[in-house]
């Protein structure tokens, strides 16, 4: 018989490795982002493509978007053979994992100078794996932890995500500087393989209970049940429309910052630099203030904070643009917008999983993480033809204005249909 002691330290032990695996599943979600985004954009940019081109990169992460599409399949359905042993959530995480750095591969090969689309192409199928992905990992992350550590899992999985982010966004272009883009990229399919071996030491969850259901009633039980019961709620059209707006600023501004950069006479490594080390002590901060908000103030006053951080990160772009060629400018506008960042992450991805039903884990969070993802992947498209036809002063003058509506949305929310965080801490997990 174990002491209370000894099992006491298993447990603990055992809380550590959970959340060590989804620290290095975060790691494997966030790399490919910046790979189809800002590292790209910037790649684009030094080879001299125009703004709209740049500006509709946005939409190569339309499957961010869409993803609520194939989730309830992969709600419902096996893996296929070779990966079908792994279980339910594991066997699809491992199977897009590989297919993912297999991409990121073959993105490394490409020369958007002279084959654009070959480039457009590859970094739209990392983006797919990568959604794909993402869709198995929150899968995982909301049915493997108990409530009183989903606070502790998002921490963990949003340091990860924004490490992996830190390494391919800064660490890709500074690296890019010495062995040219193709190599520097390359160098990241082993490191998005480590998600593959943190999956092989993930437990599976255990899976709901089997019942024989026709293929109408699995249609149903996939696609319709869980959209039918989320807007069966009490504001799920308010819910959905603040969730939208929530990036709303940040997705017209976030696109076109590449460009911005290199406009305002910044090289590859003063970005590198400005977006490097510091940024992450920053985002790290952020998001360890988001969560000790999130639990001593609750999910909604920590997201009414966010949007206030998100709001002063924007004002600071225009600013940025009165004193081009001063790299410290450029440093502080990087720790801010990553501290604000960090804190939004913690909010926003604690409020989204809260929002889920455990029965239809994958299909909400992927519904709800879509709509997330609307604005930047539809809107943000839009962001070079907007910043060619203002300037870029007015610009982001306008993406200034562009986060206000989603602070009035979130005080209608906090007034009318606040989050249920006080009833899940009462029932206890």
């Amino acid at each position: 018989m174990k002491l209370a002691s000894e099992t006491s330290f298993d447990e603990r032990r055992g809380r550590w490795r959970a959340i060590a695996l989804i620290t290095v599943l975060g790691f494997s979600s966030g790399l490919p982002l910046a790979l189809s985004g800002f590292t790209l954009r910037l790649w684009l940019a030094r080879a001299h493509l125009p703004l709209a081109a740049i500006g509709f990169t946005a939409n190569l992460g339309i499957a961010y978007s869409l993803k609520f599409v194939w989730a309830p399949a992969l709600d419902q359905l096996r893996a296929p053979p070779p990966f079908r042993g792994l279980g339910r959530r594991r066997g699809w995480l491992m199977l897009f994992q590989i297919l993912l750095a297999a991409a990121i591969g073959g993105l490394a090969l490409t020369h958007p100078a002279h084959d654009l689309a070959a480039t457009l192409v590859l970094g739209g199928l990392v983006a797919f794996f990568s959604a794909s992905q993402d869709i198995m990992i929150d899968a995982w992350r909301i049915e493997f932890f108990p409530m009183k550590l989903q606070g502790a899992a998002t921490a963990g999985y949003v340091w990860g995500y924004r490490a992996a982010m830190l390494i391919s966004g800064s660490g890709v272009i500074a690296l890019s500087v010495v062995i040219g883009w193709q190599k520097a990229i390359l160098l990241m399919v082993p490191l998005q393989l480590l998600g593959a071996a943190a999956t092989l030491l993930c437990p599976e969850p255990a899976p709901p209970v089997a019942r024989q259901l026709s293929v109408g009633a699995r249609l149903r039980a996939a696609v319709v049940d869980p959209l039918a019961e989320f807007f069966r709620r009490r504001g799920a059209v308010v819910i959905l429309a603040f969730v939208v707006l929530f990036n709303l600023g940040e997705a017209l501004a976030g696109v076109m910052l590449a460009p911005y950069y290199t406009h305002l006479g910044f090289n590859r490594a003063v970005i590198a630099i400005a977006t490097g080390p510091a940024a992450l002590v920053a985002v790290l901060a952020g998001t360890a203030a988001g969560g000790a908000l999130v639990a001593r103030a609750g999910v909604g006053w920590a997201l009414l904070t966010a949007l206030t951080f998100q709001t002063l990160a924007l004002v600071l772009y225009p600013v940025l643009g009165l004193f081009p060629h001063l790299p410290h400018i450029l440093l502080g506008v990087s720790v801010v917008e990553s501290f604000a960042g960090g804190i939004s992450d913690a909010a926003f991805i604690t409020y989204l999983s809260g929002l889920c039903n455990k029965d239809y884990t994958a299909t909400q969070y992927a519904l709800l993480s879509s709509v997330a993802a609307l604005a930047l992947r539809t809107i943000g498209g839009f962001s070079g033809v907007l910043a060619h036809a203002m300037g870029w002063i007015p610009f982001y003058e306008f993406t200034i204005v562009s986060a206000l509506p989603a602070m009035v949305v979130m005080l209608i929310i906090l007034r009318r249909y606040p989050p249920a965080e006080r009833r899940m801490r009462a029932a206890g997990d």
